[in-house]
């Protein structure tokens, strides 16, 4: 990732913390003049969620603008980088790096979302971020997705390993492409919006999952993701 992508990441990552922190001080300084010191110290610490829940809202209320502006971009997959409804109900989109660890530990979790939950579609976008054959892997899924064949690229490249020539070879064997043309347009410009969508959102890695309004740069696991989903469909 390029200096300048780090920064904005970073910086919105700082900015997550200060949320964070405003929200103890609001807890510990200005409720105990409304329910007294002792009261707010006991719930904290019988239930440490109101901190997380606190947290998540203060989250999904700063990033509601950015995903409100670009909710049909986010949701519009990129040719057939897509799995589940046809017509969904609620769609989940992550963001993703086949170099990435916990990208390969999400990727069950979201096929076993899929195969539950016929309302459902997962919207799969590239954020190659972590070098170079990150970036070639992302290219050929892209070629893939093109040609109607992302979801075998997809797969195919999780099982084989971490992108390199032999296991990008593997995948696009087996999805059934060949090498594709430098500097495809469309592939370069949904690159390009995929990293500026996710510098908005404050990524600060892979994966990057939003449902709703609820924006989790996290590798979530199945129940996370299933209560979000949950959520979502209550609120529509």
């Amino acid at each position: 990732m390029t200096s300048g992508r780090g920064a904005s990441f970073g910086a919105a990552a700082l900015g997550g913390l200060i949320g964070a922190a405003l929200i103890v001080g609001l807890l510990m300084f200005a409720a105990p003049q409304l329910v007294g010191k002792r009261m707010v110290r006991e719930a904290l610490l019988s239930d440490p969620q109101i901190l997380v829940d606190a947290a998540d809202a203060l989250r999904d209320s700063q990033y509601a603008p950015t995903l409100n502006a670009n909710r049909a971009a986010l949701e519009t997959p990129f040719a057939s980088s897509w799995k589940g409804a046809a017509k969904p109900d609620v769609v989940l989109v992550e963001f993703f790096d086949y170099a990435c660890p916990w990208c390969k530990a999400s990727n069950p979790h979201v096929a076993r979302l899929v195969k539950e939950d016929k309302g459902l579609r997962v919207v799969y976008r590239e954020l190659p971020i972590l070098g170079p054959d990150s970036v070639v892997a992302a290219r050929l899924s892209l070629a893939a997705s093109k040609a109607g064949r992302f979801n075998q690229f997809h797969d195919a490249l999780f099982a084989a390993g971490r992108p390199g020539p032999e296991t990008v070879a593997i995948a696009a064997q087996t999805a059934g492409i060949a090498n594709i043309a430098p500097n495809d347009p469309a592939i370069e410009a949904e690159l390009k919006r995929n990293f500026q969508i996710a510098g908005q959102l404050g990524a600060t890695g892979t994966p990057l999952f939003i449902v709703g309004d609820r924006v989790m740069n996290t590798a979530a696991g199945y129940d996370a993701l299933k209560k979000a989903i949950a959520d979502t469909r209550a609120k529509s």
